[in-house]
């Protein structure tokens, strides 16, 4: 980082150069000062009354982000009235002067450099907005008699792994899988106690023999197999207990060959998450389409309840 950056980020960390009316301001001084001869006087910048920084305004801030193919609106007035705007004005024109004297003073760099905070700006409050947006409400699940069961689910979950795409770091797909795969057994076995864990609780490496324990088997539910779920299935078969793997249609592959290279490829099931719930519901609604959206409202409703227990994220929820 030259001289000149670091003047720059450090004036703009000082002086908290980095909302829509301080990137206003500076942009705006920033061309009217490269048309004056320096020292720069802060009081040119004024109206004769004082009050306002002159000309500072919408129209004259989006001139110059035009100039850059910007067209977001970045303030509306700019901080033009305000207080703080005319002492960071002022601040700002003597930074300007002291890069001057320093011989550091090239309007068209530093006009750039405070472009580039802008354009880093917009793209992170658009995707903080995206991710508002997108993740605070419940998923939705429509029962289309037109469409087979898997393809419902199928579309179900391919929204958990786009909304975990614009929230990255958020393991979304992963907990729709386990509390799907959960409220499946808990409305097949009414009758079994089963034990709900948080994601978080059921991903984290513990004694757990698997996300579900139920009789001789042990359920992992996952969105990527990986050696480690092998090893883990592996010490299932030591303990006599019978392993299940429940996936992704992608997921099913790689899973097969983790179990090959294992040599344990025969002993453990792999099965489509699809194909482990819609088999079910099939079954549970007699094979009749009348009673079909009865049955995946009765699997929706036990989710739900296991989202209310489990997580702390509403929007996890499901909405038919």
């Amino acid at each position: 980082m030259t001289q000149f950056e670091s003047s720059l980020k450090e004036f703009s960390a000082r002086y908290r150069i980095n909302s829509k009316g301080t990137f206003a301001l500076v942009l705006f001084v920033t061309r009217i000062g490269s048309k004056q001869k320096p020292p720069l006087s802060a009081d040119h910048f004024l109206t004769p009354q004082g009050g306002q920084v002159a000309g500072l305004g919408k129209y004259a801030v989006q001139a110059i982000l035009a100039d850059y193919g910007i067209d977001r609106i970045l303030a509306e007035e700019g901080g033009r009235t305000s207080q703080g705007s005319i002492h960071k004005m002022r601040v700002y024109v003597d930074f300007l002067n002291e890069l001057a004297q320093e011989n550091l003073l090239d309007f068209s760099a530093i006009e750039n450099w405070w472009i580039e905070r802008v354009r880093e700006y917009f793209r992170s409050h658009l995707s903080e907005r995206k991710k508002e947006s997108f993740s605070s409400k419940p998923f939705s699940l429509k029962v289309d008699s037109s469409k087979s069961i898997r393809s419902i689910v199928s579309d179900l979950i391919e929204s958990a792994f786009a909304r975990q795409r614009e929230c990255p770091g958020v393991m979304v797909a992963g907990a729709v899988m386990q509390h799907l795969v959960g409220a499946k057994i808990a409305t097949a076995l009414p009758d079994i106690k089963i034990t709900h864990e948080g994601f978080s609780v059921a991903d984290a490496p513990s004694g757990r023999k698997g996300d579900f324990f139920i009789g001789d088997t042990a359920i992992h539910v996952t969105t990527a197999p990986t050696e480690a779920l092998i090893r883990k299935c592996c010490d299932n078969l030591a303990q006599s207990l019978r392993p299940l793997v429940i996936t992704t249609q992608s997921g099913v592959g790689g899973a097969i060959a983790l179990a090959k290279n294992a040599d344990v490829a025969e002993r453990i099931d792999i099965i489509e998450i699809e194909q482990f719930i819609a088999t079910n519901v099939y079954e549970w609604s007699a094979f009749q389409q009348t009673k079909r959206s009865v049955t995946v409202r009765q699997m929706v409703e036990a989710y739900n309840r296991i989202i209310d227990q489990c997580e702390t994220d509403p929007s996890l929820k499901i909405e038919m």
